[in-house]
């Protein structure tokens, strides 16, 4: 074929009538501008690279931000109250004085002999208060012992049944005269649910004591103290029917020598910590004992802690004999569940409250039962109503003589 399309590519046609005369001419090339441009792109890529790699690139990989810079304003004080700490003023600047400020402020306070401040004995408020009670263990209040810590009197002078009790709080609703009671569960500790039951019902006033045999006393006596409730320890005593009538190992017995009584009370003693005092557990025959009750006596006395008489034993020493050798004592008035009937229940609690209106304070003790625990729940929760104050055990301790409340921080 003649035409161009199957001509070699580069070659003139056949016929020799190009410039060539007959021979081949080669086809004409434009000037190559994509390719000039590539080349300056090219060119340019490599400077850039070339650049960063000699001195690097000083925003490469960080962050940007544009701050604002405002001159410096120095921060404005304000003026110091002149008026000391604590201190209320009336509306006009008049300063109130400590008894205004008493009267306005919703508080009532108590004092020894309408003493003024220091002094105060009592806090009266009108509303519900949380109170904390001491943590426990007290390092300065124990010692290490044979069966387990043990307590004892601070260097300082600090006794378990002042720092370990319930702070004394009323209402302002009562008057500061009002009759007061206390009550007393004992029995705690050896039944989950009867535990958990007393901790769900009673309010926080009302003193627990727990039996030295409980799986997790430590634990539980921990708990009830977080709830508020002060502690005590329930020691065995020997009854007049022992051994046919056993209240269990370590039992407090007449018969034994001093250090058999010495390690007897170590063991039960060091059960747990944080209790204010010990409480009987039977032991008619035990406390009816001048020398038995001694030795116990002055044991708790040297290691600081009270002593309560539950009140079922008539013949008891505990008293005369706590006299004797400084321990800080008390009595229960009305065994509450002596008979455990209801009606004879409500009738102990009748008569509780008209010896604490009698006499102006009185103490209740109960076993942990379900039937005690539900009539003391609803005993408790009509006692403001009537005029009366609930109060922990600890409070009304050596009742006459007086110290041991007056010591009471409020």
């Amino acid at each position: 074929m003649s035409d161009e399309l199957h001509q070699p590519l580069g070659m003139g046609t056949s016929g020799g009538e190009g410039r060539n005369g007959g021979r081949p001419s080669p086809v004409r090339r434009g000037f190559p501008i994509a390719g000039a441009v590539y080349g300056l792109i090219g060119a340019a890529v490599l400077a850039g690279a070339g650049y960063v790699w000699k001195y690097g690139d000083p925003n490469g990989g960080w962050p940007r931000a544009t701050a604002k810079i405002e001159p410096y304003k120095p921060p404005v004080i304000a003026q110091r109250d002149p008026a000391p700490t604590g201190t209320i003023e009336r509306r006009g600047g008049e300063r109130q004085t400590g008894p205004e400020v008493e009267n306005q402020s919703g508080v009532k306070v108590t004092r020894a002999g309408n003493a003024q401040a220091p002094g105060a004995l009592i806090i009266q408020i009108d509303q519900v208060a949380s109170v904390s009670l001491a943590p426990a263990p007290d390092k300065r209040l124990i010692e290490r012992g044979r069966f387990g810590p043990l307590p004892r009197i601070g260097a300082d002078g600090a006794k378990a049944y002042e720092i370990y009790a319930r702070p004394v709080i009323t209402s302002q609703k009562l008057k500061a005269d009002a009759p007061r009671i206390a009550l007393l569960i004992g029995g705690l500790g050896l039944s989950g649910a009867t535990t958990e039951a007393a901790l769900e019902r009673l309010p926080a006033d009302v003193s627990f004591a727990f039996a030295p045999y409980g799986e997790q006393l430590q634990a539980e006596t921990a708990r009830a103290r977080e709830r508020g409730h002060e502690t005590f320890l329930q020691a065995p005593m020997e009854p007049f029917d022992y051994p046919q009538n056993d209240p269990g190992p370590h039992t407090l017995t007449a018969r034994a020598s001093d250090k058999d009584l010495e390690s007897d009370l170590h063991w039960l003693m060091g059960r747990f910590t944080g209790y204010v005092g010990v409480v009987n557990f039977l032991g008619a025959r035990f406390m009816s004992d001048s020398a038995a009750m001694t030795t116990a006596m002055r044991e708790f006395s040297r290691r600081g802690v009270a002593f309560i008489d539950d009140g079922s034993a008539p013949q008891s020493l505990a008293g005369v004999v706590g006299a004797q050798v400084g321990t800080v004592t008390t009595r229960a008035d009305v065994v509450i569940d002596a008979d455990p009937r209801p009606e004879a229940i409500e009738a102990a609690l009748t008569r509780l409250e008209t010896i604490a209106r009698q006499k102006g304070s009185a103490i209740g003790f109960a076993s942990a039962i379900p039937a005690s625990i539900e009539h003391m729940a609803r005993f408790t929760r009509a006692l403001e109503k009537r005029g009366i104050a609930l109060t922990p055990a600890s409070a009304l301790l050596a009742r006459g003589s007086g110290p041991q409340v007056e010591n009471r921080r409020p």
